[in-house]
């Protein structure tokens, strides 16, 4: 990012003098990052305002608490100089398992639906998710780890004890199991070993041995149910998801009730869509988990094509302002935990609008500052206040 101006000459302008004066009194302002998310968020609860109108199971003024909660922690954070906290890969490790974990311990854990332990009551608290929370301590995790080799990572032996280091929290939360998460876990893992200066024939012999690995569980499991008459290693309920996504026809009234239901409210959308307030889809409850899941086909039946357009260029926006962000980063810490915060949020971007429209299978992943929840909300915060950090402290050392 090109450095503020120089104001030398008492005969500058006004207006220049002015602009410096405000950047020093408050250096971690951001004027487009902070237009955008502003835009973002409030595009977001308008959409969420009307998926959730005449739903008593939802309520409109929780989502603004959440909000007004993932603000307050997205200033603190943004305060905070992230490069602190380049050392702490143990306690990273160690954070992100025990969230995984947690679901497990009894009477804290409950049951998410499907046989999946991913969330935890605590009294009259609402529950939360904290294999979501877990996020923000895999990213810095997979930050720390590559920052120590400083851009360059060639050496086979070491590429294998960074690569099990990062892999631990994915195998952690299979044990629930939330397969949707662990392969947000896997795709900021990606990023980072290719941020961070991975050697390419490592990339591509991981990604081959994943593949192989894939068709080895799904081979394993037929063996299984085989002889024992049930699958162990993918629950039912996720076989079916891939099998609707490979056949989406197969069984429309059943397993791809859901594909078929938020592809109607997409294709009905038009241009323009049928206006706020006026869906059908999840107002007559044909939409399962509208306000959460589908909350891309609330937004599509009632905006249209240009609703949806206007929702991916804010996305694009904070996307390419993040890219210069990390370009502006004098350390490779910084460099990857933007990248990775922006890889997160693409890969569940590309997830959420690929399984409304069934070019990716369904899952329970959000739609980034659009799904209704308090833990999505409140991690993409904190991650704006992290990528805020990296900013502001990047900024300050240029001077």
């Amino acid at each position: 990012m090109s450095q503020l101006p120089q104001i030398n000459s008492v005969k500058a302008p006004d207006k220049i003098v002015a602009q410096a004066t405000r950047t020093r009194r408050f250096p971690w302002l951001n004027l487009p990052f902070i237009v955008v998310i502003a835009l973002l968020v409030s595009y977001g609860l308008v959409i969420v305002l009307s998926a959730v109108t005449g739903d008593p199971d939802y309520s409109f003024s929780r989502q603004l608490s959440n909000v007004a909660l993932g603000t307050v922690l997205m200033i603190l954070v943004w305060r905070f100089d992230y490069r602190r906290l380049s050392d702490f890969t143990t306690i990273f490790l160690v954070v992100s398992v025990a969230l995984i974990l947690s679901p497990h311990i009894p009477g804290l854990g409950t049951d998410a639906g499907m046989g999946a332990q991913s969330w935890i009551k605590l009294g009259p608290l609402p529950q939360v998710q904290p294999g979501e929370f877990a996020k923000i301590t895999v990213i810095l995790l997979d930050a720390s780890v590559m920052a120590r080799y400083g851009g360059r990572l060639d050496d086979a032996r070491e590429y294998l004890k960074a690569l099990g280091i990062m892999l631990i929290p994915f195998v952690c939360i299979m044990t629930q199991p939330d397969l949707g998460t662990g392969l947000v876990y896997l795709f900021i893992t990606a990023v980072a070993l290719v941020v961070g200066g991975a050697r390419p024939k490592f990339l591509l012999i991981t990604l081959a041995v994943g593949i192989v690995a894939v068709i080895a569980v799904f081979a394993i499991d037929e063996v299984i149910k085989n002889s024992t008459g049930e699958y162990k290693l993918l629950k039912q309920y996720q076989r079916n998801r891939l099998l609707v996504f490979l056949y989406p026809d197969i069984d429309p009234t059943g397993n791809s009730y859901n594909l078929k239901q938020a592809q109607i409210a997409i294709g009905s959308g038009g241009l323009f869509g049928k206006g706020l307030f006026q869906g059908t889809q999840h107002t007559l409850g044909l939409l399962p988990e509208a306000q959460t899941d589908f909350i891309f086909c609330v937004l599509a039946e009632e905006l249209g094509f240009f609703g949806v357009m206007v929702l991916l260029a804010l996305y694009a926006s904070l996307v390419l302002i993040c890219f210069r962000i990390a370009g502006a980063s004098s350390d490779l810490f910084g460099m990857v935990i933007v990248m990775c915060g922006v890889g997160m949020w693409l890969f569940q971007i590309l997830e959420n609008i690929g399984m409304d429209v069934g070019l990716m299978p369904i899952t329970g992943i959000p739609l980034p500052f659009v799904s209704y929840g308090s833990t999505g909300m409140v991690l993409n915060f904190v991650m704006l206040g992290f990528i805020g950090s990296v900013w502001t402290h990047n900024i300050q050392k240029q001077r």
